[in-house]
């Protein structure tokens, strides 16, 4: 394919010849984002043990994560937008990788905890901008297919990768190791992101921050997501949960005032309006609720109820990943240039759902085979379906002055769905179990009865963002050139 002349030159070359190692290089900075959000939670007994971190201390290894990360995402793609998309994505990932340094060497909890916070801060600027990026250098729309495709595979396959990964190196080396190894891979993407990813090109508009607006979303963000990660320990209908979720609902609704008034807003209410972001960003809450619920909860069950090693766990989930590598990569891209967005979209949630519907049998004697692998494959087949048209819906109708916020819009989607879906579908697993146990049901057995009910209600979450996708997304406009795009 020739590509015409882009102000996004490189001296090394054109950018035609340059962009997919670019796309290597995006990919393997928010791999290191992705791989963060599992790999941890392998290493958190060791971590407890060494630096003496009691059960409710221990949750902030990754709550502060959360805290920063969620709360951050729409303003670090705004910002983005004004200051240059690479400059942010190198500011997020320096800051990502010192910080990871820093937890790597960290002898006490408080150095530990407030580490994993700048930690948080670098990955929601650097996941915030990563997709504006994209969209940056990719403008054919089989290009851009094929690429959100690899982008899609990488943020869906790598928590997988990351749980393997934590357990090869907490049990080889230390959990120390699950931050160091960020260290190679951060200094590689900072050094050849400076050479391959497109420069900023000023166009002119207002560079004005809406200090104001960025305060009360920030603000809004970070306390939902403490009282929602909060809200397993504390109670979900205590004075205290439902006080913090109110200012919260509170701070956004004066964040919605202040962009209805402001000369530059943070982020222009007419976004709201466009039928694509509003609907992709619903199905994005819906889409992460059951995927993240499914992956811790299915890792429970198969080491607390079937007895698996963390090690077995990791590769129970190389089929899935093998499935969405195998659609993600290229496949899905096919799809969405022949048959649209909404189609493969509604299409891949269905299938998720019947993979999260197998999964709602959980018998208590399951073998891998007959009762693991069947849902494994339907939810690789699924997310390797669905994630690509799902990106590309939340980000079609925006300019690119306006693909930063868009970013950070459905990336906060994904965020507070994952963490609101976790932390409910956890709690009613938690207590359907102990109802189990109060009834007499032994320990294993009132584990699976939970761990049943969640995988249903995820299953219909995702039943009802497939659809919400089938009726409500409309299909980009595109010209009849690019319509005709072909796929390599």
């Amino acid at each position: 394919m020739t590509s015409q002349p882009s102000p996004f030159q490189s001296a090394a070359g054109s950018r035609a010849d340059h962009r997919w190692l670019a796309l290597i290089v995006l990919c393997m900075g928010v791999l290191m984002i992705v791989l963060d959000t599992t790999i941890v939670n392998v290493a958190l007994p060791s971590i407890k043990t060494n630096l003496g971190f009691s059960d409710t201390a221990l949750a902030w290894v990754v709550n502060a994560y959360m805290l920063t990360y969620g709360g951050f995402l729409l303003l670090g793609g705004r910002l983005g937008d004004l200051y240059g998309h690479r400059r942010l994505f190198l500011l997020g990932i320096t800051l990502f990788t010192l910080a990871s340094l820093a937890c790597g060497v960290s002898s006490s909890q408080q150095a530990l905890v407030a580490a994993r916070a700048v930690q948080g801060l670098g990955g929601a600027v650097v996941t915030a901008v990563a997709l504006s990026l994209i969209m940056d250098l990719f403008q054919e729309p089989a290009d851009r297919a094929k690429a959100m495709g690899i982008y899609g595979f990488v943020c869906a396959g790598g928590g997988s990768l990351g749980a393997m990964l934590g357990g090869v190196l907490t049990s080889s080396l230390s959990w120390h190791w699950v931050f160091l190894v960020n260290l190679p891979i951060g200094l590689a993407v900072v050094v050849f992101s400076q050479r391959l990813l497109p420069g900023w090109t000023d166009k002119g508009g207002t560079r004005h921050l809406d200090v104001g607006g960025a305060l009360a979303v920030t603000a809004s963000l970070m306390l939902a997501v403490y009282a929602i990660v909060n809200g397993d320990q504390l109670g979900w209908t205590t004075p205290v949960t439902l006080g913090q979720l109110g200012v919260a609902v509170a701070l956004l609704a004066l964040f919605f005032a202040i962009e209805a008034r402001v000369r530059a807003p943070l982020m222009p209410l007419r976004l709201l309006r466009l039928r694509s972001i509003a609907v992709s960003n619903v199905i994005g809450v819906l889409w992460a609720a059951a995927m993240f619920a499914w992956f811790f909860l299915c890792a429970l069950y198969m080491q607390l109820v079937l007895g698996y090693s963390p090690m077995q766990v990791g590769l129970a989930f190389l089929p899935a990943n093998l499935i969405m590598a195998a659609f993600s990569l290229g496949i899905s891209a096919k799809l969405v240039m022949r048959f649209g967005i909404r189609r493969p979209l509604a299409l891949g949630l269905t299938v998720a759902a019947a993979g999260l519907l197998l999964f709602a049998r959980a018998p208590l004697d399951g073998h891998f085979l007959a009762d693991v692998m069947p849902g494994m494959l339907l939810l690789g087949l699924g997310a390797g379906v669905a994630f690509n048209p799902l990106l590309l819906a939340a980000m079609s109708d925006v300019s690119p002055e306006e693909s930063g916020l868009a970013s950070g819009m459905v990336n906060t989607a994904f965020m507070m769905g994952g963490a609101l879906g976790l932390a409910v579908l956890a709690s009613l697993a938690a207590a359907l179990s102990a109802d189990s146990v109060a009834g007499g049901a032994s320990h294993p057995a009132a584990l699976a009865a939970g761990y049943r009910v969640a995988f249903m209600v995820g299953g219909g979450f995702a039943i009802v963002g497939a659809l919400l996708g089938g009726t409500l997304l409309r299909e980009p406009q595109m010209t009849s050139t690019e319509a005709s795009a072909p796929v390599h």
